[in-house]
């Protein structure tokens, strides 16, 4: 069998926050002949994103924070409604989520549980977002989180779980994978009424 990618050249056309390439390459096509194509690839690291829930309480806690992209494109105050979530930088997928969890949100979780791995725009970006899952109690809450950096100014929500599917519904809540985690939670009944 024959490669279906061949004659691989990348060109970095900015590093300025993370690194967008052009990849030019030869790609092999149903009749065996090869096609020169041209994609750009944004590389900005690969992340962890969690979802933590209280069962007892029937609540889960998700941020909001500001998102220039959603901006531009018509979310008119910019803010986010998501789940915690951060880049994996030198850490592996679970440490990093803890850490995350800690710095954005205030809680200090010892378990968490990994539920999948999903690519979140691969037409164009080459992340790979590790999902997971977390109960929490309100004695793990260790600080108000917000975030640890200067630039983050993270809001910690507490929302009811319907309320927080209903926010779906209603176009408050956007974002992917929040979307899908809290679909998840209801799928997998981790809260139940």
């Amino acid at each position: 069998m024959s490669l279906k990618v061949k004659n691989i050249s990348t060109e970095i056309l900015s590093d300025n926050w993370y690194i967008l390439r052009k990849i030019t390459f030869d790609y092999l096509q149903k009749d065996g002949s090869y096609i020169k194509q041209n994609r750009e690839a944004y590389d900005r690291g690969n992340g962890a994103v969690i979802l933590l829930y209280n069962s007892d309480l029937k609540t889960v806690i998700l941020t909001r924070q500001f998102r220039m992209p959603t901006y531009l494109n018509g979310n008119k105050d910019g803010m986010l409604i998501e789940a915690c979530a951060g880049l994996l930088d030198e850490d592996n997928a679970e440490d990093c989520i803890k850490k995350e969890t800690q710095e954005e949100t205030g809680y200090q979780l010892n378990e968490v549980k990994k539920i999948f791995e999903v690519y979140m725009s691969p037409g164009s970006v080459t992340e790979i977002l590790y999902f997971f899952v977390a109960s929490y109690q309100k004695n793990q809450q260790i600080s108000s989180g917000g975030g640890v950096e200067e630039e983050e100014d993270i809001e910690v929500l507490e929302l009811d779980f319907n309320a927080a599917l209903q926010m779906i519904k209603t176009g408050e809540i956007k974002d992917a994978k929040t979307i899908m985690l809290l679909q998840y939670a209801k799928i997998e009944g981790l809260i139940n009424y």
